[in-house]
């Protein structure tokens, strides 16, 4: 965390926290910031955002997020709700999966549409991802797919009751091409590992977050850097196209 983050924090009057954050730190973050924190799970932020700006107009509210806040659309929406409220805001930008990517090898320029692969529900089996995971192929183009956190919820006598949160892992797909999973990009134990999505099926990337990159055409240079973290013949069947570009 950078020097005005922690002076921000210090002289907020009240700390509102993503539960995502959790899942990042064993440790009390009440602790390590020496505040009261407000935890916020994903019903508080997209549905409840006048709790978060509660009181804003007179004293100062921190929001703290995983990566960079405007990573995800709902923390525009709390811009915008802050400026139509006549609410000042400050934003203190983060280290992101966005760019933290890229120490997997694979040159940032070279990705396409980012995507989210959510957990299916009985009523709910969203399908966008893959066409545009093909339409990036198509253009040679990467494809860094988040690998979303799950909550369970049910209401019992009347209150909303959260189960404990699942997190989708790079285990649990099977294809053909070549991919790369990371986790926990920035710690200290940070994972890496490249392989056929078949060969991740297996691969233990440790806790969350995790993230998958599919691969689109590659050059010399990423194949190297690949090399690096890659399971065994992960590359063995990379097709040269021209002589400066590989694909799987």
């Amino acid at each position: 965390y950078s020097e005005r983050m922690l002076l921000s924090l210090l002289n907020g009057k009240r700390i509102t926290f993503k539960k995502l954050i959790n899942a990042l730190f064993s440790g009390s973050l009440e602790s390590f910031y020496g505040r009261s924190l407000v935890l916020a799970d994903r019903d508080l932020v997209e549905q409840g955002a006048e709790q978060i700006l509660k009181d804003a107009h007179e004293t100062d509210v921190a929001f703290l997020v995983v990566g960079d806040p405007f990573g995800a659309t709902t923390h525009s929406d709390l811009v915008l709700r802050a400026v139509h409220a006549g609410i000042p805001y400050k934003v203190i930008h983060n280290a992101s999966i966005m760019n933290a990517v890229g120490c997997c090898g694979l040159q940032l320029y070279n990705f396409g549409e980012t995507v989210s692969l959510v957990f299916w529900t009985d009523s709910w089996k969203p399908e966008s991802f893959y066409d545009k995971i093909c339409k990036n192929r198509k253009s040679g183009l990467h494809t860094l797919g988040f690998l979303k956190q799950s909550v369970q919820m049910f209401v019992s006598r009347g209150k909303k009751i959260y189960e404990p949160p699942r997190f989708m892992t790079v285990s649990g797909l099977t294809e053909d091409t070549v991919c790369v999973g990371v986790a926990r990009l920035g710690s200290d134990d940070q994972s890496i590992r490249t392989g056929t999505l078949r060969q991740l099926e297996s691969c233990d990337l440790g806790a969350p977050l995790h993230s998958l990159v599919v691969t689109g055409q590659l050059h010399p240079l990423e194949v190297d850097m690949l090399r690096l973290s890659a399971e065994p013949g992960a590359l063995g069947h990379l097709t040269m196209v021209d002589g400066s570009t590989y694909t799987s």
